[in-house]
């Protein structure tokens, strides 16, 4: 409900907002060598603009608005830094960096309980849980997740006495979903391209040049749909909104045409 959009496009197309957001200073981001890095460091190198190793609370301002994420959701992401600063600078100092940092080489200090398990204790990617993921909790094969099915997986890898851990899973994963949801699922290879860290280029990139003739990214869930929905159909739930108009425009359809054939009768 964040984040600044367009009407979401079918499956086919890749864009997001009509308004380009560029990083700081206007620099375009570009894509660093990640053939050393585990995947996990992959996942947050997007955030690091100058590739010195070192995620600044302003480059993780910046890059949610890359994104397309509004104000005010871009500013609450301050809060990653807030608490992933220290873990990931612990491999340097047990004094907290007062200029709250993250470490992109020690990310995997950051990982927290109550997690998918998508990524092992060293930040590499575990397919096999992610494979997993997907059989478990795609209810309906669909080859993507919907809102209930995230919840339903956030509340079954719950630890006990793990809060934090709850928290921090409720907010990667209810970002996740105003990103990438398309027709109000959360698609398996968006998903899998989001853990790697290659979608974020692909969208800053797709962003910038959205004058031309490849699209911007336009999945994702914004205020806007939100607001359309309730407005239209008191629901926050657009796409069902816009399957069903789809479905009444297709019956019209058939009736004028079954209104054309039918004989005349004297």
């Amino acid at each position: 409900m964040a984040t600044e959009q367009q009407t979401p496009r079918r499956r086919s197309s890749g864009s997001r907002s009509p308004r380009q957001v560029h990083f700081v200073h206007n620099t375009k981001p570009a894509a660093p060598n990640h053939e050393s890095m585990t995947p996990l460091q992959r996942h947050i190198a997007f955030w690091d603009q100058d590739q010195d190793g070192i995620v600044r609370p302003l480059d993780v301002y910046s890059g949610f608005r890359a994104l397309g994420f509004s104000i005010p959701f871009s500013l609450g992401s301050l809060l990653i830094p807030l608490f992933f600063s220290y873990p990931t600078g612990l491999a340097h100092s047990l004094i907290p960096d007062w200029r709250f940092r993250i470490r992109v080489a020690s990310i995997h200090k950051a990982k927290h309980g109550s997690d998918t398990g998508v990524y092992d204790i060293d930040g590499g990617l575990r397919e096999n849980m992610f494979d997993e993921m997907f059989a478990r909790y795609d209810a309906h094969n669909t080859g993507g997740l919907s809102a209930g099915e995230l919840w339903r997986m956030i509340g079954r890898n719950r630890c006990a006495a793990d809060v934090a851990g709850w928290m921090f899973s409720f907010m990667e994963f209810g970002t996740t979903w105003l990103l990438l949801q398309e027709d109000g699922r959360v698609w398996r290879d968006d998903l899998l391209a989001c853990y790697d860290g290659s979608l974020f280029w692909r969208i800053a990139e797709g962003r910038e040049r959205r004058d031309e003739a490849e699209p911007a990214w336009q999945k994702g869930y914004g205020v806007e749909d939100f607001v359309r929905g309730m407005w239209n159909g008191g629901t926050w739930k657009t796409w069902e909104l816009k399957g069903q108009k789809s479905r009444e425009c297709s019956d019209e359809d058939a009736e004028k045409e079954s209104d054309q054939t039918a004989p005349l009768i004297n």
